[in-house]
C-alpha cells in the first residue's frame, strides 16, 4: 500500500466518521446523562465492535447480508429497536431520577456504555456492507494482506477514537454548565432523544 493510498483512506475516515449517525448520538447522549467515564468506554465499544465488523465482512457476512434482503432488514431493525429501547429507558429514568443518586448512577454506567457502544456498531447492516466495499478499494491484492488490514484497521480505529471523542468533550462542556436537578433531568431526556434520534437515522438509512 502506498502513502498516498493511506492518506486518502485516512481522509476518507474522517469524513465519513464526522458525518452524525448513531454512534456519534449515542456518545453525545452517554457525554451529555453519564459523563466523561461512561462516553469514553462507549468509544471503547464502538471501536471494538468497529474492529470486529471489519473481521465478519473481510468473512463474508457482508455479502450474505447484502444478498438476503429479509435478513438485511432483520439485522437492521434489531439495531434500531435496540438504540430506541436505550433512549426510551433514559428518559423514564431520568423522570425517576434523585438528586443523590445521580453520582451512583455515573459510576455504575460504565460497562453499560461499552456494551451499547459495541451493539450498536455491531447491528449497523450497512456499516457491514460498508466496509466490505470500502476497504477493498485501498488494499493492493499483491501486497501483504494481513499487513495492509490491519493497517487499515488501526487507522479507522484511531479516527474514530479521535472524532468520536471530539464530540463527547463538546457535550461534556455542554453539560458541566447544568447542575441543578432539573438541568440533569433535561439532559436525560436530551440524551434519549439523541439515542432515539440515532435509531431513526438508521431506521432510514437504505
Amino acid at each position: 500500500m502506498s502513502l498516498d493510498t493511506w492518506i486518502a483512506y485516512t481522509i476518507a475516515c474522517v469524513v465519513l466518521t464526522m458525518i452524525p449517525g448513531p454512534s456519534v448520538m449515542l456518545v453525545i447522549a452517554q457525554s451529555l446523562t453519564r459523563g466523561r467515564t461512561a462516553a469514553a468506554m462507549c468509544i471503547f465499544g464502538d471501536v471494538v465492535g468497529s474492529i470486529l465488523l471489519v473481521g465478519l465482512s473481510f468473512a463474508g457476512v457482508g455479502a450474505i447480508l447484502a444478498a438476503s434482503a429479509v435478513l438485511f432488514q432483520i439485522v437492521k431493525w434489531a439495531g434500531v429497536l435496540y438504540l430506541a429501547w436505550l433512549g426510551i429507558s433514559q428518559i423514564i429514568e431520568a423522570r425517576r431520577e434523585a438528586p443523590e443518586l445521580a453520582g451512583h448512577q455515573e459510576q455504575g454506567s460504565s460497562w453499560g456504555s461499552f456494551w451499547a457502544g459495541a451493539v450498536t456498531a455491531v447491528l449497523n447492516p450497512k456499516a457491514i456492507v460498508f466496509y466490505m466495499a470500502f476497504l477493498a478499494q485501498f488494499i493492493d491484492p499483491a501486497g501483504d494482506m494481513p499487513l495492509q488490514l490491519a493497517l487499515l484497521t488501526v487507522t479507522s480505529s484511531v479516527v474514530v477514537m479521535v472524532l468520536l471523542a471530539g464530540y463527547a468533550l463538546i457535550a461534556e462542556r455542554a453539560r458541566l454548565f447544568f447542575r441543578s436537578q432539573l438541568a440533569r433531568r433535561r439532559m436525560g431526556y436530551a440524551g434519549g432523544a439523541f439515542m432515539i434520534g440515532g435509531s431513526t437515522v438508521m431506521a432510514v438509512t437504505r
